[in-house]
């Protein structure tokens, strides 16, 4: 039997009428996703995504009444089963590492391509964290000085990794995607998941953005 992806449901969460016309453009146009609702804010999207049960959330950072980062929390708490993607300007760093800590599975620019927005929506909602490259670069750049502390416990926990497992991390931490470590490394695939799983348990975390950090604070390149 031929498996065939289920439609992927999606909700839109910006207080600008104009980015969910534009995401709603992209996204709508694609057979295998689904916009079940749209909200303005933190507080409407909490109700709407209980009421729709989504797969995925498409979250504003900054919004009136309850913001991106409260709304995200609030989904964390109770247990949704939405993945969060976080759609920021990255004038916010301190709140994109927040959101990171309260469970969003995914960061992404405002202005990334439709193909990629698209693609990133299906699978985060499969499960992968996506983090887009850019995204990836400013992050770490926001860290640059890492204080001695933070140093040694990056070195000590990165040393515990194999030497393949090493390499990709180092290539998470340039923000690449499984697809892309796969061909740089020359590994299938489901190889570099396993590797990837293994890092997770490892480092003790539970995205990619942690281990591109403790990375960058290793200076591993």
């Amino acid at each position: 039997m031929v498996a065939v992806d289920l439609t992927v449901r999606v909700v839109l969460v910006d207080d600008d009428s104009l980015v969910r016309a534009g995401l709603r453009l992209i996204l709508g146009g694609c057979p295998s996703l689904e916009i079940v609702g749209e909200a303005s804010d933190g507080r409407e999207a909490l109700t709407l995504i209980e009421q729709t049960v989504p797969d995925v959330v498409l979250m504003n950072i900054r919004m009136p009444t309850m913001d991106g980062l409260a709304a995200t929390r609030a989904l964390h708490d109770r247990g949704d089963s939405a993945r969060v993607i976080v759609l920021t300007t990255f004038d916010t760093d301190d709140m994109v590492l927040t959101a990171l800590r309260y469970g969003a599975s995914g960061f992404l620019l405002k202005d990334t391509p439709p193909a990629d927005l698209v693609d990133a929506v299906r699978r985060v909602s499969k499960g992968e964290p996506i983090l887009s490259p850019s995204v990836t670069a400013q992050l770490i750049a926001t860290v640059s000085r890492v204080p001695d502390d933070r140093r040694k416990r990056a070195v000590d926990l990165l040393a515990g990794l194999t030497e393949r497992e090493q390499e990709v991390a180092v290539a998470i931490g340039r923000g690449l995607t499984n697809a892309q470590i796969a061909a740089d490394l020359y590994l299938s695939v489901p190889t570099v998941k396993t590797h990837t799983g293994s890092i997770f348990t490892k480092l003790g975390v539970s995205n990619r953005v942690q281990i591109a950090r403790y990375v960058h604070d290793a200076e591993l390149k």
